[in-house]
This record gives structure tokens, sequence and C-alpha cells, in this order.
């Protein structure tokens, strides 16, 4: 490029930069719009509930190393927690159309994932597979492993044709071709993070941990002594498309949800609001506090009170 066409260039940037800040500076206020609030309150459909708490889902199977139990399942997500033995293994599968993620709570998994070199996932390991990609996991050592996974609601699991099938009732198991590509990692998502490691950067507050078009995960990470005083008349927000959940990795999470009251969840717990349905999520206690937020949109909308409720 000659010098002179470099300074036009340039120029043209910088002027570009210098508008997007005035206008940015000049940005009149929101006006009000009005959004659906239905009269009847939102419904909290088994197996969804309020709060799901992760000591009573032990005790419930205590005695047991291999367990699982539906958490979350509506018409966008479905989550839960599956505990699997020593030594237990998930065999090479894969997802026609979705992308599937697990949350390690305990434990240790080996994951092997198509295109990546092997690793072995702990506590606080947040792993995930894109759309087409083979996979396969198995619990090291000989105590039990525990992981949250979480998967588009009714996605369909497809085997390699070296791996038999589940029986399944009312199912036949057809050969078929559908021109795999491994979906890419891409827009940030990453195939194995960990929150203790990402934690050790200083002011570390979260970020994104999945981002797909049916799918978002975001890590929130703080500390309540960090946060303006507590205003107990503040409704937070509400999502008028869709639930929101959230796995508690960390510490404590403060919960006021509309119709329901004010929850305390702690690590390993699920939190789960329903579509239309107030909620204000606050870091709480003396922290580090980490909530792992979950819903079936990239950039969804928070509703909140144009004016002081």
């Amino acid at each position: 490029m000659k010098s002179g066409t470099w300074v036009w260039v340039c120029m043209a940037l910088f002027l570009s930069a210098v508008v997007s800040v005035a206008l940015a500076q000049n940005r009149q206020p929101e006006e009000p719009s009005w959004a659906p609030k239905p009269v009847q309150p939102t419904k909290w459909v088994p197996p969804n509930k309020p709060h799901t708490k992760l000591s009573e889902l032990k005790t419930k199977h205590k005695g047991k190393n291999d367990w699982r139990e539906v958490i979350v399942s509506d018409e966008h997500l479905h989550g839960e927690y599956i505990s699997m033995a020593g030594g237990g293994k998930v065999s090479r599968r894969f997802h026609p159309d979705t992308r599937e993620w697990w949350i390690v709570m305990d434990g240790q998994i080996r994951f092997e994932i198509e295109g990546q070199e092997s690793f072995i996932a702990t506590k606080g390991s947040m792993v995930q597979v894109p759309m087409q990609t083979i996979y396969s996991m198995e619990t090291v050592g000989d105590r039990p492993s525990l992981r949250f996974e979480v998967n588009i609601a009714k996605a369909k699991t497809l085997y390699p044709k070296d791996v038999e099938p589940p029986k399944t009732l009312g199912i036949n198991w057809i050969p078929v071709k559908l021109g795999r590509k491994p979906g890419p990692y891409d827009r940030g998502n990453q195939p194995h993070i960990n929150l203790y490691e990402l934690a050790k950067a200083p002011r570390y507050a979260g970020g994104r941990f999945i981002h797909d078009d049916r799918a978002v995960s975001n890590i929130i990470y703080g500390y309540e002594k960090n946060l303006p005083p507590l205003d107990e008349k503040n409704r937070g927000h509400y999502h008028p498309e869709c639930a929101e959940f959230w796995l508690i990795m960390a510490g404590q999470i403060r919960y006021p949800i509309e119709n329901h009251g004010v929850i305390i969840a702690e690590e390993g717990d699920v939190v789960y609001a329903p579509i239309f349905t107030f909620h204000a999520p606050r870091f709480h206690g003396p922290g580090p506090s980490c909530r792992l937020a979950m819903n079936g949109f990239p950039n969804i909308a928070h509703l909140r009170d144009a004016e002081p409720h």
C-alpha cells in the first residue's frame, strides 16, 4: 500500500472512532417499551424447580456410584447431574446438530474429543463439544466422578459404525451417511477451561463459556464486598423468551425470585427461574462466589422495571 493511501486509511479510521465516541456520549436515554407480563405467575414445571440442592441429591443417591438426575428440562435446554463410578465409560458418540457441555464438580474425567489431545478434567473444569464432533469420556481412578451435563432440548445422539448403539424401545438403528463435519471451536468457544485456573488472573470477573446460536453459558465471578449495598426493592429483570438457570460453582449466590422468595444457593446447587419471572442474583457471603448462567439465546434480553417498583 502506498504511503499516501495509508495516511488516508488511518485518518478515516480515526474519524470513524471519533464519530462513534461522540454518538455514544450524545445518546439519548432509552424510552420505556411495553412488554408482556402474564397476570398469572409462570409455574415451575417438573423436573424444573426453584432450587435443587446438591447435598440433597447426594443424600438421595447415597451408597450409589452410578446415578443420574434430570434437573432442567424445558423447550430450550436439558441438564442433568451424572455420577459415574471409577473406570466408568461413555462410549464414542456425537450429536448431529447440537453442542453439548459439561461441568465437572468432583472426581476426574478423561475426555477424548475428535481433533483434540486427550485431557483430564477435574473439579471446576468446563468442557464442550460442537456438533458432529465425536467424543468419549471415562472416570479416572477408583473414585466416582460427578458432572453436570447440558445439551439442547431433545438433542439426538448418533454413534460411529464401530460402536454398538443402546437398545431403545421403539427405535431401529440403521446405517446412514450425513456428510459429517466436526463443528469448529469458534466465537471464543474452547474445548476445556477450568474456573480455578481462570480465577488466578487479577480482578477476574468471568466471561463467556458457551456461545452458540441455540444456547449461551456465562461465568459470573466476584465478591459481595465489591457490590453496591443491597436494595431489597430491586426486582432485577426477567426474560420474555426463555427460562434461565444457574449452576453455583463456588461460594454462595443470593436469589430473590418472583413468586418464590429469597434463595441462598451454595456450591453445586442449581437455581431455575421460569420465563417472565423477575430475579436478581447477587454474590453472597465472604466469597469468592461464582455462578454459571445458562439460557437459550446468545444475547438474551433483560427486561427491567422502567421506574422503581
